[in-house]
């Protein structure tokens, strides 16, 4: 009987002692899901404000950061199908270079923004978005945060990241809300903002 014991005793031990499955997972035993790897076509109309710059490569829009510089840097999303004429008056043209900021609205196939229409960018009333307030279940430290948002520089299209108030704001070229999903699957409901550049056109 004590043989019987001690061989039960040592299968819960290497029992216990070899089940990793839920020391891999984070979240309830939830494996964490993959990081998307391409940017996300849309579904329908969608507008975005930028610089619209014409350098060496055609039309381009640009959704982040520009180089302060005369003319302006920077490399964008291409715009097919815009035409300079167009726009006359709400443009520069410095050494060949021209730009403007423009709110362009038209089809996005996860690369090429075709265009529909624009207006100047000192015309275009954006909607208003509400400002990220965080919501996550723990307290994070600032490296926690700048960790994150380094590790969110990887998404398909992201743009720039912003450490908050126990929170990471991260501008993307264009989320359908796959990316928000993917994010609070990831690290926790309502630490990661996610926001899209491209939004959808009103109808």
């Amino acid at each position: 009987m004590r043989t019987l014991i001690a061989v039960a005793c040592l299968v819960l031990v290497a029992a216990c002692g070899t089940d990793t499955t839920d020391s891999a997972t984070d979240g309830g035993g939830a494996t964490k899901p993959e990081m998307p790897t391409g940017t996300l076509a849309a579904d329908g109309p969608v507008v975005g404000l930028g610089l619209v710059i014409d350098q060496d490569a055609g039309p381009e829009l640009c959704l982040g950061p520009v180089a302060e510089s005369y003319p302006p840097q920077c490399r964008g999303l291409p715009v097919e199908g815009w035409d300079w004429a167009g726009h006359r008056g709400d443009f520069d043209d410095a050494g060949g270079v021209r730009f403007g900021t423009f709110a362009v609205t038209g089809d996005f196939d996860g690369t090429t923004l075709t265009y529909e229409s624009a207006v100047a960018g000192a015309l275009y009333d954006p909607m208003p978005r509400p400002e990220p307030t965080s919501s996550a279940a723990e307290q994070h430290s600032a490296g926690e945060l700048e960790a994150i948002g380094r590790e969110l520089q990887a998404l398909p299209g992201a743009l720039s990241t912003t450490p908050g108030d126990n929170l990471v704001v991260v501008d993307v070229v264009h989320d359908d809300g796959s990316l928000q999903e993917w994010a609070d699957a990831t690290y926790g409901a309502g630490l990661v903002f996610v926001h899209s550049a491209l939004a959808p056109a009103a109808g």
